[in-house]
């Protein structure tokens, strides 16, 4: 890593060194090897991360060993080839768990829609991983890419300026950055700081996140399971251990949180049935309140807003970090098409590049997730029916069933 110096002119700054800012990191990282490789004459393109957290050590990283109650993230196969292109998937995969299936139900209603890896001729529809192996793997590989940490470091200032933004760290350092990258996940402020607004809709629901463990080997089932309270869903994670999201109505989890542990699975029992098998065990229990989120605007001249800090969806699709991951890669292929062009990495050329590529896939992505909640958040006595015969002849209907899979997987825009 170079040496800190009080004043540094940079291509890009990302501010977040999470997996979103790390993913772009790598993307571009990688783009500089290969220029480097090919004894590209243009000058190397500057990036840093600025992340407040400090980061394991490589001995901590080597001595990693998921708890029962780590935390982790559905990916889409689709991301899976993502971060084999970034260099990183062969180490996600020691301690990722395969989805080959996905069972969807409405409690109450016979109708089921069951996707299965096997009907794409693919290894899974998605896979299953600890957040914290994800980043490890991540930060890795950029110890072997020539991008540069300010970690821990903190941005307290940014301001626009001629040419890009003034980025005043908490060390006295200052950084020039032609092109900033907002992915803290909209924690810092930044966002409200320069003037975005942002689309806030309340989905009045709280989901509740816990590991659970159960009484025979799931096989790489995922479950979705709509509720009248709330969708609910089992992911599998390594042995018997499944994460579980459980969506309930605001306030209706204050007397579930309370249970003992013996309670809280008889309460799953009865709310999800048995087709997963019997609940033995849970971990600790987290909550957070659901909203869809939305920045009104992604991009400015030199400025570009990533991941939760662009768009925070309902987890009931898991689609939230798969579609960020699409717009890591599209920014970096934009940067990389403006390079050859001999463009700026901000260049508003650039930036609207990048914005036509994600512009279609977001809408469509947002509609989706938003869509299912609507649809079978509504109590009413004619609809019922209707969604138990939908998901009947979406499942008897082969072809469409494969294109939802598809979609599903990240692998059809």
């Amino acid at each position: 890593m170079s040496q800190i110096r009080q004043s540094t002119t940079v291509d890009v700054a990302i501010i977040g060194g999470g997996l979103v800012g790390a993913s772009l990191a790598c993307a571009l990282g990688e783009a500089m090897a290969a220029e480097r490789e090919l004894a590209d004459e243009r000058a190397p393109l500057r990036v840093t991360i600025i992340e407040p957290q400090p980061l394991p050590s490589s001995a901590e990283a080597n001595a990693y060993q998921p708890s029962f109650d780590a935390r982790a993230s559905a990916i889409a196969y689709g991301s899976r080839r993502h971060f084999e292109r970034l260099g990183v998937w062969s180490a996600m995969a020691t301690e990722a768990s395969a989805i080959r299936h996905i069972h969807v139900s409405e409690r109450g209603r016979l109708g089921t829609t069951r996707l299965h890896a096997s009907e794409l001729g693919v290894e899974a529809l998605g896979y299953v991983i600890p957040n914290a192996w994800m980043g490890r793997a991540l930060h890795a590989r950029l110890e072997s890419l020539p991008v540069d940490w300010r970690c821990p470091a903190r941005v307290e200032s940014l301001e626009a300026e001629s040419g890009g933004y003034r980025l005043v760290l908490d060390s006295g350092e200052v950084l020039h950055a032609g092109l900033t990258v907002l992915a803290d996940g909209g924690r810092s402020g930044f966002k409200e700081r320069l003037g975005i607004e942002s689309d806030h809709h309340s989905y009045e629901q709280t989901a509740l996140i816990a590991n659970v463990e159960v009484s025979r080997a799931h096989g790489g089932w995922a479950f979705e399971r709509f509720t009248r309270e709330g969708p609910m869903a089992l992911l599998p994670l390594g042995g018997r251990r499944m994460e579980l999201v459980w969506t309930h109505r605001q306030g209706a989890f204050d007397e579930t949180l309370a249970l003992s542990d013996g309670a809280f699975l008889e309460r799953l029992q009865r709310a999800f049935g048995d087709r997963a098998g019997r609940f033995r065990q849970v971990g600790r229990r987290h909550t957070y309140p659901l909203s869809l989120i939305t920045a009104r605007e992604t991009i400015r001249p030199h400025l570009a807003i990533l991941g939760n800090a662009a768009h925070a969806l309902h987890p009931v699709a898991g689609q939230g970090f798969n579609l960020a991951l699409r717009g890591v890669m599209d920014l970096a292929d934009a940067i990389g098409a403006a390079r050859a062009d001999g463009v700026a990495a901000g260049d508003p050329r650039t930036l609207a590049s990048f914005e036509a590529r994600r512009t279609a896939d977001t809408h469509r992505i947002v509609r989706f997730s938003d869509g299912l909640i609507r649809l079978f958040g509504i109590d009413h006595a004619a609809l019922g029916p209707a969604r138990a015969a939908g998901l009947v002849g979406l499942n008897a209907l082969g072809p469409l069933r494969r294109t939802l899979a598809r979609h599903a997987m990240g692998i059809e825009r």
